[in-house]
């Protein structure tokens, strides 16, 4: 069973301290806005009931952490392994420049999902967005998998300059590729079976996370997004 913090009336170092004491599972109940829950963390399971603030599951190193709600800026910052669960929305740069571990999100996230999102050694991380993502999804991305599925919220499934700067990785999104408009220097093309079997695994745990049907995520086009190549803007620097 899970020893119970309450977190009212902590500020984000105490709530911290009382989170590192516990060496087993943890729920952490009445939060609000406390910042860096879980940051560094390596074998711990959180749950959270009520609103995280700022870089939660920071530098993450292992274990997860599952929010109940709605999480704020940063989730995921520059994680290293383990995995989140947000059952509401992200606010900005979640998954900002992770190079291990998984993301999944029931809900939309703000600008900048993905952003600096790389790949180290053997590590792929990947996050999945069950609503849709704001401007500039992915930008510079230089490895891992992105999925965004659409599935609540309205409007375009992501917001404006997808993939900006992108150099290596892929997005995946449920839509068809004329929906969005792409940097030139990214392919963005209807995703085949093959590229829908290779993220097969993390679709079914999004749909195992949050109760939701895979079959009905499956039955709508998606498009796949990659750069065109390893270093997609020599050509605009160097001379031939």
């Amino acid at each position: 069973m899970a020893y119970k913090i309450e977190a009212q009336g902590l500020d984000a170092a105490g709530l911290g301290r009382q989170i590192q004491a516990h060496p087993g599972p943890v729920e952490v109940v009445g939060c609000l806005g406390q910042r860096f829950i879980g940051a560094g963390m390596q074998r711990k399971k959180i749950r959270v009931t009520g609103i995280p603030g700022n870089a939660l599951g920071a530098y993450l190193n292992g274990g997860e952490i599952e929010v109940c709600a709605n999480a704020q800026d940063a989730v995921g910052d520059t994680m290293n392994d383990g995995t989140i669960v947000i059952h509401g929305d992200v606010g900005d740069t979640v998954g900002y420049a992770m190079r291990g571990g998984e993301i999944y999100v029931e809900g939309s996230a703000g600008y900048r999902a993905g952003v600096h999102m790389k790949e180290y050694q053997d590590k792929v991380p990947v996050m999945v967005i069950g609503g849709r993502a704001g401007s500039f999804l992915g930008e510079y991305q230089a490895g891992g998998v992105i999925l965004v599925l659409g599935l609540t919220g309205s409007g375009p499934i992501a917001g404006n300059f997808p993939c900006a700067g992108m150099h290596g990785g892929k997005v995946l999104l449920r839509c068809r590729p004329e929906e969005l408009l792409f940097p030139g220097q990214v392919t963005a093309l209807p995703a085949s079976a093959q590229d829908l079997d290779a993220v097969r695994p993390y679709l079914e745990e999004f749909c195992r996370r949050f109760g939701k049907d895979l079959s009905v995520i499956l039955n709508a086009p998606f498009t796949l997004a990659v750069p065109d190549s390893r270093n997609p803007y020599r050509q605009m620097y160097v001379a031939n």
